[in-house]
């Protein structure tokens, strides 16, 4: 099915004749005007390079021997068997969507992590950091939400959007930079206005002073990480979002109805429907969450009945949706959980928690598709060749959206933290 419905996305910083508000002479308006298209120019081809990502999470840690890099033969390898795709690859049977599109999308088969725990696997796949009592660190959503906002100066709705659970914090970047939770349909709870607009201005302006002479004072540390300052700025974001025009964007349910189907009308299919219209609205980062993957028993009924069809029909209409619309080339895709699931099938006809050989799937931002990176041995137990780390990963995804890897943050505690943990580019992946 061809996705060629068109959202209309919200226009950007409005050229202004600055003439008409400035008095002077007929030379300082044409000054003032020149300034102002200037302006406007400058935004406009912000907006023709901006980069965005959509980290597809799938809580629980998937089974990729069965999905991505499968062993027909052995006993341990399951039932699956592999298909061809558009790409240089073979993906399981049950994802036929998919595979039509992997000439956009590659695997890494050569993942080799440390953490099989879910909460610590989650924390060190989203930031890059083993867990640490010391020190809170910003997942990949808050970082890269930060270091793209700039090419956006007219978004209005937050930089990060976690569509379908609460995604990682924002750690010592601040509150400014958190995950701003929905639904799938878009659904966003207590953000209507109750009061007429007269009256909430009057209290915007009486609680900023309070809270913009409580900064001055430093009190609880230093103005710019002070509770009260990181108040502040959520607040003023909040307050932005209420009356933007760019909320339109969470509206799925204005899509055609043959849109929605594409997509999948289960919560994945519309959570992906609508980051593809958060994207277009210009988030720089969105995550989209699939849980259930935390498969000990009955894995393969579980895989073929229910988790792969709802992966396959949404995974795949996000991609060619992206693509139709030329914003692929402008938009990481990354597909991955906590971590991967043993070669071994147990007693109980699952699979159990697995880091030492898995895969992930990438694209989009000049990320190369229809190929695999790495490979792992006959029976899936080991990775031949180098093994990659969600450090290098995130690496890679920062280098294809542009964001330097040399920046270094500093933490609360004044220790500096390179962005993704100072991991290795997986170079077979760049264009």
């Amino acid at each position: 099915m061809n996705l060629s419905s068109q959202f209309s996305t919200p226009s950007g910083m409005t050229r202004r004749h600055f003439a008409q508000h400035l008095a002077g002479s007929a030379a300082m308006a044409s000054t003032a005007l020149s300034f102002g298209t200037a302006m406007a120019a400058n935004a406009e081809e912000l907006r023709k390079n901006r980069k965005s990502a959509i980290l597809l999470w799938m809580g629980g840690g998937p089974s990729t021997i069965d999905l991505w890099d499968l062993k027909p033969g052995p006993p341990t390898g399951g039932p699956f068997r592999p298909i061809s795709t558009t790409g240089d690859l073979q993906i399981c049977e049950h994802l036929p969507m998919v595979a039509a599109q992997m000439k956009h999308l590659s695997i890494v088969r050569s993942m080799s992590t440390r953490e099989a725990d879910h909460n610590r696997g989650r924390y060190y796949m989203q930031t890059g950091y083993v867990p640490n009592p010391s020190i809170e660190h910003p997942s990949y959503g808050s970082v890269i939400a930060h270091e793209l906002f700039e090419q956006r100066p007219d978004l209005a709705i937050p930089p990060f959007v976690h569509i379908g659970g609460g995604g990682s914090g924002p750690g010592f970047l601040g509150m400014a930079w958190a995950p701003f939770s929905v639904s799938s349909n878009g659904q966003i709870r207590d953000l209507s206005l109750k009061i007429d607009d007269r009256r909430l201005a009057q209290r915007v302006a009486a609680l900023d002073l309070i809270e913009s002479g409580f900064i001055k004072q430093t009190r609880g540390g230093a103005p710019a990480a002070s509770p009260a300052g990181e108040h502040q700025k959520v607040l003023r974001k909040t307050l932005d979002l209420m009356t933007s025009e760019q909320m339109k964007a969470f509206k799925v349910d204005q899509e055609p109805k043959e849109m929605k189907e594409r997509y999948g009308e289960r919560g994945f299919g519309q959570g992906c429907l609508l980051a593809r219209r958060l994207v277009e609205a210009g988030v720089p980062f969105v995550e989209v969450d699939l849980g259930g993957w935390d498969n000990h028993n009955n894995i393969f009924n579980t895989l073929s009945d229910t988790k792969l069809p709802e992966l396959d029909r949404a995974m795949s209409a996000l991609v060619e949706d992206l693509a139709q619309r030329d914003l692929l080339k402008d938009t990481a895709i990354i597909w991955m959980g906590e971590f991967g699931r043993t070669p071994r099938i147990n007693q109980t006809s699952g699979r159990d928690h697995w880091a030492r050989s898995w895969s992930v799937v990438v694209g989009g931002a000049g990320i190369k598709g229809g190929i695999a990176v790495g490979q792992t041995n006959s029976d899936g137990t080991e990775v031949e060749g180098t093994p990659y780390t969600s450090e290098d990963l995130m690496s890679t995804v920062c280098k294809g959206l542009g964001i330097s890897l040399d920046k270094t943050y500093t933490s609360k505690n004044g220790r500096p933290m390179k962005i993704a943990g100072g991991g290795k580019v997986i170079q077979e992946l760049l264009a």
